[in-house]
């Protein structure tokens, strides 16, 4: 985050660079920085004849640099937008000729998603000499919460932790749909609000009460009522609750209480901190290792990995996987 606030400072401060070279397996963040590039850079009457953009499956890298070589009509600098890159991947290389020598007047932007350059070659050698070399790497899962947390933040909104939980456990951890949802939830909420599960349910359409949210917290808790309702709300809408995300996170979660038994310092602080979870879901594994001694949650990661190969059709292909869930939530119980 703060690479890219001070990447957007310097070309606000018109500090700009001949080429910025955009790359990584997260896209989210290589279109927000192409898109201000080719939102600000140029006045609206200067965009018309000096600001392009190509697309990687239309051209070669050939053409690319035959555009950047160009002079700018009437303005200080044109702008090239190259997108989707990666389509490029086999001649990128030949990219490295222009950047040794890039056109001052121009401002390169290259879009390369889901994958890197070989930092061992000339091309990203040449690059961070003239350019600016930006790297979106993904987001862990369990950094996404506070991910969701720093972008509201900045538009003014607060999320309570279970709402975050809840988008994260929906969406998984693609940054351009969460984001995309929480555009939508500003437009309805005003500023100031604080986003709780009932809006994530209300306006956006996950459930906040049948969710592995909850069933992981009914599990910790020993709630056999709570955990079968839950299953039985997944088995009767398989295509909104897939067992493999069920069995991943309960896998995790347990896991997490493999490693807490192993805590010596079992203190709410640095349990959050050895876990790496927010402090505010502490209690649960709290709970959890009350009920699920050692030797029963090292029994219970067991039978998930049985289960995870079961959920995939390995040995289980005739049974639905409702009851599959429900064979589960009984062998983790027992």
């Amino acid at each position: 985050m703060d690479d890219i606030k001070l990447l957007i400072d310097d070309i606000n401060n018109k500090k700009l660079k001949p080429v910025y070279f955009l790359m990584g397996e997260e896209p989210y963040y290589i279109d927000r920085i192409s898109q201000y590039i080719e939102a600000n850079v140029l006045s609206e009457e200067e965009k018309g004849f000096n600001q392009m953009v190509l697309y990687g499956r239309d051209v070669t890298v050939e053409d690319i640099v035959s555009n950047a070589k160009r002079y700018p009509m009437m303005a200080e600098h044109q702008v090239v937008i190259v997108k989707e890159a990666q389509d490029l991947s086999r001649t990128i290389e030949k990219l490295a000729d222009y950047v040794k020598q890039p056109q001052p007047t121009t401002i390169l932007v290259v879009n390369y998603k889901y994958k890197t350059i070989d930092k061992r070659k000339s091309l990203y050698k040449e690059i961070k000499k003239t350019g600016v070399v930006f790297e979106s790497k993904k987001l862990y899962e369990n950094q996404v919460g506070d991910w969701i947390r720093r972008v509201l933040s900045g538009q003014g909104y607060t999320i309570v932790p279970k709402a975050a939980l809840m988008l994260v456990e929906f969406l998984g951890t693609d940054l351009s749909k969460i984001n995309n949802e929480l555009e939508k939830l500003q437009i309805i909420l005003p500023k100031g609000t604080q986003i709780t599960p009932q809006h994530i349910e209300d306006n956006i359409g996950i459930s906040k009460d049948y969710n592995n949210f909850e069933l992981r917290k009914a599990i910790g808790e020993r709630d056999v009522l709570k955990a079968h309702q839950i299953i039985k709300y997944f088995a009767d809408n398989p295509k909104d609750n897939p067992m493999v995300v069920t069995v991943s996170l309960l896998f995790n979660f347990f896991s997490q209480l493999l490693h807490f038994h192993g805590l010596a310092d079992k203190s709410p602080r640095n349990v959050a901190s050895a876990l790496k979870i927010n402090p505010y879901f502490v209690n649960e594994y709290i709970t959890a290792a009350r009920n699920y001694p050692m030797k029963k949650v090292s029994a219970v990661v067991s039978t998930l990995r049985d289960f995870d190969v079961k959920g995939k059709g390995v040995g289980a292909n005739a049974v639905p996987q409702g009851d599959l869930l429900k064979e589960l939530v009984v062998r983790i119980f027992n």
